[in-house]
Parts: C-alpha cells; sequence; structure tokens
C-alpha cells in the first residue's frame, strides 16, 4: 500500500510517495509519514576536552570578536555544510549555552560523558552517533578556528565519483585537518575497538585515502597550548595583540 505524504515541513522533510516496509530514513508524525532530507555534507566539531595544555578552556577564548568555538562553527557553516554535530564534555553546559545565543537548528549537541578517561575517537564516535544522514562530514577539532572556506570547498569538489574516499587536506606534503569522510565509514569507525584510535583505522584504509594539496595556514593552526593561541592571533588578527 502506497502513503502520501505530506508537503509541509518541507525544510526538513522531502515529500515522496512510499511503500510502507520500506521508510529506514523516515519519521511518523501523527501518523503521517514524512521521509528526513538526506544532507549532502556534514561537520562534525569535537569540544569535549579538558584545555589542560592550554591553561585555559580553550572554546570559550576571545578570537576575533568571538569565541574560538564559535569561529570553527562558523567557517563550516559558511563552508556550506548542512547540519553540524558539536561533541561537548567538560563544561559542554556552558559551550552548549554560548552556542545557543548565536545558532539554530543547524547545531546538533551530543555529550561524550566519559571525556575524562576516553581518547579522542570516544568523542568522534558519540557524534556520528548523532549525525543525521549525509554523504559525507568534515572532522574538525574545536581548536582549529581559522580553516579557510576555500579548502572546504576544494575537499567537496575533489570527491571521486563512484568509489568512497577519505580526503585529507596537505600542506608542503604534511596530512592535516579537516579531514572530508565518506558516510560509508561510518560504521568502521564505530566499529574499532584496537589500540592506535583514528590513526590506526586510516591505517586500515590507506587505499581509501586521497590527499588534496591546499594553499590554507588555518590547517596548521591547532590551538593546543597558550603559545599557538598566540601565534595564531599573531597571524589572523593582530589587532587583537
Amino acid at each position: 500500500m502506497q502513503v502520501p505524504v505530506r508537503k509541509n515541513l518541507k525544510h526538513f522533510y522531502t515529500p515522496f510517495i512510499i511503500t510502507l516496509g520500506n521508510i529506514d530514513n523516515s519519521v511518523i508524525i501523527k501518523g503521517v509519514i514524512f521521509m528526513r532530507k538526506a544532507s549532502s555534507v556534514c561537520g562534525l566539531i569535537l569540544a569535549a576536552g579538558l584545555s589542560s595544555r592550554m591553561g585555559e578552556f580553550k572554546p570559550l577564548m576571545p578570537f576575533k570578536g568571538k569565541t574560538l568555538i564559535e569561529n570553527t562553527v562558523d567557517s563550516l557553516l559558511s563552508a556550506g555544510v548542512d547540519q553540524v554535530v558539536v561533541v561537548l564534555g567538560y563544561r559542554g553546559e556552558d559551550i552548549e549555552s554560548v552556542l545557543r545565543l548565536r545558532y539554530g537548528k543547524e547545531i546538533i549537541y551530543t555529550r561524550n560523558h566519559n571525556y575524562e578517561t576516553t581518547d579522542m575517537l570516544a568523542s568522534i564516535k558519540c557524534g556520528i552517533e548523532a549525525m543525521p544522514h549525509c554523504r559525507s562530514f568534515f572532522l574538525l577539532p574545536g581548536d582549529m578556528p581559522v580553516v579557510k572556506k576555500s579548502t572546504f570547498a576544494k575537499l567537496m569538489n575533489s570527491r571521486p565519483a563512484g568509489r568512497p574516499a577519505v580526503l585529507f587536506p596537505t600542506l608542503e606534503g604534511y596530512r592535516k585537518h579537516p579531514p572530508l569522510i565518506d558516510s560509508s565509514f561510518r560504521d568502521v569507525i564505530l566499529n574499532f575497538s584496537g589500540e592506535g584510535g583514528l590513526r590506526q583505522i586510516w591505517k586500515q584504509q590507506e587505499d581509501c585515502i586521497i590527499h588534496v594539496p591546499v594553499d590554507d595556514e588555518g590547517v596548521w593552526m591547532d590551538l593546543d597550548t597558550r603559545e599557538d593561541y598566540e601565534v595564531c592571533i599573531s597571524r589572523f588578527c593582530p589587532a587583537e595583540i
């Protein structure tokens, strides 16, 4: 039996005529079936850590008139991603309260409740589990606020047709963040339980990795320490010095 799907809520759902029994990517509201719209690209931001090497709470440190985490979110949204998932942990309520003042439904918040005892891969898994269906997603640490829009665009435009891939930006031959990860690797990441974390996963998937050279100092700017933060300010917003 076919069920006509209403055409309202079209911002979030795509209307279809669908056959009952084949409604995996759907939601039922008051007895009416709506098909979820599949995002082309999502963004996954990691912001669960303790900021122990910085000495201050990194996500909320000032940068370009906003906070670091806001700049990181803005970089993904300006690149045209459909949805951003932010993985929170330490002081997660503080980060979420700041972000909710500026952003709406384009941000999904999730928690790594074991942030003190787990590694980055655990936060990635939390984010992937909360992420809506999409073709691929960027993985970006929350302390990388100055990646260029052109870098995201070049990665998206370099996706190969017909095969899944993980695309890394490279600068001077070095593999950097943010990778653009095909959604077919979702279960590979979620099911990995060995040593070595994400690095080991990519070693096992080396044949699927594509390097994309970029001209972007922002892919170097991973702000782990106070010195990293000051260097980034001096290069990208010297007026704040």
